[in-house]
């Protein structure tokens, strides 16, 4: 089975990185990855610890049915 690459050398896989999107070589040699660096890492770290990061939510406010203990 051929992978593609030349004899004695592996293939690269290469990505873009999730924070900059820059081209990051995502192997085990990268220990940021699938950043492309540290800075990046740290700033995405940093954007979900302040919760820039969200899952969105349909949940409708309370006040709409009110509070169900109060029912």
């Amino acid at each position: 089975m051929s992978t593609g690459a030349p004899a004695g050398r592996t293939q690269e896989l290469r990505v873009p990185c999730p924070h900059c999107g820059a081209q990051s070589v995502y192997t085990g040699n990268n220990p940021f990855r699938p950043f492309c660096s540290e800075r990046c890492k740290k700033n995405d770290f940093g954007a979900w610890a302040s919760e820039n990061f969200r899952m969105p939510t349909d949940t409708p406010p309370d006040e709409m049915f009110g509070d169900p203990r109060a029912q």
